[in-house]
């Protein structure tokens, strides 16, 4: 499932190609036709995201998108190509357009269904009027581990596998901590982090979360090769030696999702 960085990447890339202009919404596969017919021809005014959800402003109405684990967008230019009986959406602006295919959600909301879905997520990191205090209330009072915390969308907005596994990492913090035994100042840190590292996921459209004295060129070791991209310390790096201290990097499953640590560079 993508990150938040992905969403907030394609709320960017809807700015850029469609928004302040008319736009033809169509659905080929059929099921938002009806909605995609109150739509077409009408002016995109807005593209948000939130945690792992996207919203597209059309006036009071948005289209709210959640691409689940087997969405996926395609962009290019026009003329686009004929559609698949798989686009669930297609924009078409005067010099883009953009597939929607396979999502978990596309949804035409109000203003009043949009908000109530924001009020069910926690604080995003990359929205910068969200309050990291919202969740270090829920993660101070928590007998649930910080792992798990981390991933629960109630709790932190747009953190996925690889952002849990790796701003732990990078913070010295076991999985296994509770959320109660968290202090203040590594929570702080941490959000400061994330929102760091995320931003840079939005600019490179990839995850790196490797320190400069950790990258191949620095190491002399070679690149690391993951559909995923980008160089991180222990995520999918199981039974590796872990970049910092050499000791074998462990996984096991916490949630049903793959957990990756260092028990050296991470004790509790």
């Amino acid at each position: 499932m993508p990150e938040g960085h992905t969403i907030h990447r394609l709320a960017q890339d809807h700015g850029e190609c469609f928004a302040g202009h008319p736009v033809r919404v169509s659905s080929p596969q059929g099921r938002f036709g009806e909605s995609a017919a109150l739509l077409d021809g009408r002016v995109m005014d807005a593209a948000q995201a939130h945690g792992k959800h996207l919203f597209l402003g059309f006036g009071h109405d948005w289209v709210h998108v959640h691409l689940g684990l087997f969405g996926k967008y395609g962009f290019g230019p026009v003329p686009a190509p004929p559609a698949t009986d798989t686009v669930r959406l297609r924009l078409v602006g005067a010099q883009h357009y953009a597939d929607l295919r396979g999502p978990t959600t596309c949804a035409l909301v109000t203003g009043a269904e949009k908000q109530a879905i924001h009020l069910r997520l926690g604080p995003d990191p990359l929205r910068a009027e969200d309050d990291p205090d919202r969740a270090w209330r829920r993660i101070s009072r928590s007998r649930t581990t910080i792992a798990a915390l981390l991933m629960d969308q109630k709790v932190v907005a747009g953190i996925g596998n690889v952002y849990r596994a790796e701003v732990l990492f990078r913070h010295g913090i076991d999985p296994y901590r509770l959320g109660r035994d968290l202090s203040r100042s590594e929570w702080d840190a941490m959000w400061a982090d994330l929102a760091t590292l995320m931003r840079e996921g939005v600019r490179n459209n990839r995850i790196d979360t490797v320190r400069p004295e950790h990258t191949p060129e620095a190491m002399g070791r070679p690149p690391r090769v993951d559909d995923h991209g980008g160089e991180v310390y222990v995520y999918r790096r199981a039974a590796l030696p872990c970049l910092v201290c050499e000791s074998e990097v462990r996984t096991t499953e916490l949630g049903a999702r793959n957990l990756f640590w260092c028990p050296v560079c991470q004790q509790r």
